[in-house]
């Protein structure tokens, strides 16, 4: 995008400049862009999952111009209300992933496995202490940290053979808590997992 005369142009269109007609093609020649006034345009608008776009403000004193909207705050209870719906759809996917062990059960086929009516535990137990988490949370600041919690996870390194380690490397992650469930249905281990350690 680009700006003149306090106007945003979002394609390159003809322009009439001091009485002068230029063909739409002068937006692929940056000098002439340049010497005609007109400025590469961006924008900085807030997380759209936290903030409705407030008053917007526009520099143009750089090479660049560059149009803020400010943030204005989302409701916090309407987002906590989402948040849960976002819990409450993720247990139900993942009950409705198990339900045939229930239903091949009660046919007279296989029992239930062992690990797979713990996990089916697991999984409320987890949803409780997530919407206890989620009710916990009074403000936006808090609701953020929630959805992009500091983790450092440890991870052995691929060796490229097949094999992984003894060498180790750390790294930063942001974690949603609304989508990170420790319980799994199965048994399948990830060779290079080292550690997962909330900072």
């Amino acid at each position: 995008m680009w700006y003149f005369n306090s106007q945003i142009i979002k394609t390159p269109k003809t322009m009439v400049i001091a009485g002068i007609t230029h063909p739409k093609a002068i937006f692929r020649d940056g000098d002439m862009l340049t010497s005609l006034g007109i400025k590469p345009y961006s924008e900085v608008t807030p997380d759209s999952r936290y903030y409705w776009n407030g008053a917007y403000t526009v520099d143009t004193s750089g090479d660049e111009v560059v149009g803020t909207y400010a943030g204005t705050d989302r409701d916090v209870d309407t987002l906590k209300a989402s948040m849960l719906d976002t819990i409450n759809s993720q247990v139900a996917s993942k009950q409705g992933a198990i339900d045939w062990y229930w239903a091949r059960a009660d046919k007279g086929g296989t029992a239930v496995p062992s690990a797979i009516s713990t996990y089916a535990t697991t999984i409320y137990s987890e949803q409780a202490t997530k919407e206890s988490e989620v009710a916990a949370l009074d403000t936006l600041a808090k609701i953020i940290e929630y959805e992009a919690r500091a983790y450092t996870e440890v991870r052995k390194v691929d060796n490229g053979d097949g094999t992984y380690g003894p060498t180790t490397e750390s790294s930063a992650v942001k974690i949603n808590m609304l989508s990170h469930w420790t319980a799994n249905p199965t048994d399948e281990v990830d060779p290079a997992f080292v550690s997962l350690t909330a900072d």
